[in-house]
């Protein structure tokens, strides 16, 4: 059984669908342990507690500093012994240390194909806004193993999204959320809670029946 903490900074969308595809038996061999937010309104929270799942607030703002609200962080995810961190719009740079413990085992679902619109200062409706100006015909939705860079580990899935004409960047992020993040996110977790996929040198392989495929 995959036990999994779920890390999200607002109201849960994507912590929804883990929760619906785990209920509907699309994610199997998966249990959420804990939902972690750093913002004590998130409604995620609320999600967390209507589905009887651990959940707790841990916001560098209630520490003295950023290195203690690190050190109480990865205590959390330690207690809680998981196997995955999933990261499902946290809005706080992960700790070296959070992922030095688990490296290869902490995912992240962003609102573009990287490597386009992803980086610095591309979240929630900044991707969207980036990919409108730029004309992009195609946008869509990466989960990716999380290293030290920002949106720069290993991609596990993708799923591209058509952009219309008239689209505005609150239309086209509802759409890669129902197209695309809500899809491949639970699909991710589903692979490696089967134990469907490995990193190797920096890229991922997905095992089918045929063995294993670089992505």
């Amino acid at each position: 059984m995959l036990k999994i903490a779920v890390l999200v900074s607002g109201g849960g969308t994507n912590l929804q669908a883990v929760i619906d595809a785990i209920a509907a038996g699309t994610i199997t061999n998966s249990r959420i342990e804990v939902v972690i937010s750093n913002n004590k309104n998130a409604y995620a929270l609320e999600r967390a507690a209507q589905n009887g799942i651990p959940h707790r607030c841990i916001s560098p703002k209630d520490f003295a500093d950023r290195d203690e609200f690190n050190r109480q962080l990865l205590l959390a995810l330690n207690s809680y012994s998981v196997d995955l961190v999933v990261l499902a719009g946290f809005l706080v740079v992960i700790p070296p240390e959070v992922i030095a413990a688990y490296k290869n085992r902490t995912i992240n679902i962003h609102p573009s194909l990287i490597p386009s619109f992803c980086g610095t200062g591309y979240y929630g409706l900044n991707v969207h806004k980036g990919a409108l100006l730029r004309g992009v015909k195609i946008t869509g939705a990466t989960v990716h193993f999380v290293d030290e860079g920002t949106d720069t580990g290993p991609i596990l899935l993708q799923k591209a999204v058509e952009v219309k004409e008239d689209d505005t960047p609150e239309s086209l992020q509802r759409r890669v959320m129902e197209e695309a993040e809500w899809k491949i996110l639970p699909e991710a977790i589903h692979l490696i809670a089967n134990g469907r996929v490995e990193v190797e040198n920096g890229k991922t392989l997905i095992r089918s029946e045929k063995g294993m495929d670089t992505i």
